[in-house]
């Protein structure tokens, strides 16, 4: 009988990408995942750094395990961003049979084998530069949508920012590769592509000149079958006019934009080594907005970090109102390891008065995505079906090109249609409605 595996992954799209990936490797290899975690014989843990809660997970997982005999308990690796930060150091807070970092991913079934095979710990968290990876691997989770990862680390450096110390400079894959990858997806049935960077449209193709993201962005538009292009995560100021054009004029690119921007005080941008101010950002969305009216965007936003005052905030909220986000992730600022925020700033905003000013924040974005959402009552709109609802059994949803959820009744042949749906009912984070043509065949069929 085969060995069966688990993995359990937190954080952004790509460690869920990454797990997706593993998973293909794995099962390569000789395993099965496993559909109860407690039943398999590798578990795998792939962490997150970026925010704080993350890591106290992992260590919540790992204490289950605390006091086991290696008889009793699975084969546990911890993989992704608080590995390659932790490495060995990981061994002392739990029993760990292999830490494998952020660049060394590959390596994982050769660890855990041979971990097994001498009944010692394996960690390899070494820089490997080669972004490669074999095509068609990936144990892709979703029907509908497939990650497709473009450039692995970064190197800016923004000051609250641990992703260049875990997940290393920044390494562009090949076009041709990319491209590959993209076929395979949608030759197994996804129709929507996500192309994955830590700032994705920095891209510059290594075997194809001049090959910049927007000249990327077209070349995967022209593979047949793709029906939807979505990306994250892009920087303000590497938002070119031909990225512009290519959201605009390309018919599969969604009209939906993430453009994180992180404060709207310029002053704390400068500390935050962002490399923009308020004024390039705002000129940035009239600039997207008088080529794309359509477009919707959504933002990250961060409160309290070193040095915020009453006064920086109240630019933030007075930013968020003049744009309009149709979402928005915000957080309190909480340092993190090795960032140039944590080596030379002092983390001096009360933590009372982070979490004041994060409900204050998030209360506006509710209120205006909330008026948003309202002005789609009564619209029937396209909405690609990815899922069933975890609530109601009844209820599927779906998004449009704008990025909104839209709930509805539905049925299970319904997943990685798309359907027109008309709205009824609007909230502050998704919509309801009935699909038109659900009831033409709900008719048909009584």
């Amino acid at each position: 009988m085969a060995s069966k595996y688990s993995i359990e992954t937190f954080g952004c799209q790509m460690n869920v990408h990454d797990s997706e990936r593993l998973g293909g490797l794995l099962e390569q290899a000789g395993y099965e995942p496993a559909t109860d975690p407690d039943e398999a014989d590798l578990v795998v843990i792939n962490t997150c750094s970026v925010r704080e809660r993350a890591e106290e997970k992992l260590y919540s997982r790992l204490d289950r395990y605390r006091g086991a005999a290696a008889h009793d308990r699975p084969v546990i690796a911890v993989i992704g961003c608080v590995a390659q930060q932790e490495g060995e150091r990981l061994l002392e807070r739990a029993p760990i049979d292999a830490v494998v970092g952020t660049q060394a991913l590959a390596e994982l079934p050769a660890l855990v084998a041979r971990s097994v095979e001498t009944r010692r710990a394996q960690v390899d968290i070494t820089p490997y530069d080669d972004v490669s990876f074999p095509l068609g691997i990936a144990a892709r989770g979703d029907p509908v949508k497939a990650f497709v990862t473009v450039v692995e680390g970064c190197n800016d450096f923004c000051a609250f920012c641990v992703v260049p110390y875990t997940r290393g400079h920044e390494r562009m894959r090949a076009a041709g590769e990319i491209l590959d990858e993209v076929r395979q997806a949608v030759d197994a049935g996804h129709q929507e592509i996500h192309l994955l960077g830590q700032i994705v449209n920095h891209y510059q193709a290594p075997d194809i000149a001049g090959c910049d993201f927007a000249g990327l962005l077209r070349r995967v538009d022209a593979v047949p079958g793709v029906r939807r292009l979505r990306f994250a995560s892009p920087h303000p100021r590497h938002v070119t006019p031909a990225l512009i054009d290519a959201v605009r004029d390309l018919p599969s690119v969604c009209k939906h934009l993430h453009l994180p921007v992180q404060s709207g005080s310029t002053r704390i941008l400068t500390a935050m080594r962002r490399r923009h101010t308020r004024e390039d950002y705002l000129r940035l969305v009239d600039e997207v907005r008088r080529s794309i009216p359509e477009i919707t965007l959504s933002t990250d936003m961060i409160v309290g970090f070193p040095g915020e005052t009453q006064t920086d905030f109240a630019d933030t909220l007075s930013l968020t109102r003049t744009v309009g986000f149709h979402g928005m992730f915000s957080f309190k600022y909480s340092e993190r390891p090795n960032t140039l925020a944590a080596r030379r700033m002092a983390d001096d905003v009360a933590e009372a008065d982070k979490r004041r000013r994060l409900t204050e924040l998030q209360a506006l974005q509710k209120d205006i995505q909330a008026s948003l959402l309202g002005t789609l009552r009564g619209r029937t709109v396209e909405v690609l079906v990815d899922s069933r609802s975890r609530r109601r059994s009844y209820e599927y949803s779906g998004r449009t090109t704008g990025n909104t959820v839209v709930n509805f009744p539905g049925r299970p042949d319904w997943i990685g249609r798309f359907m027109d749906v008309t709205i009824e009912r609007t909230g502050p984070n998704s919509v309801w409605g009935s699909a038109a043509t659900a009831k033409r065949q709900v008719a048909h069929a009584d």
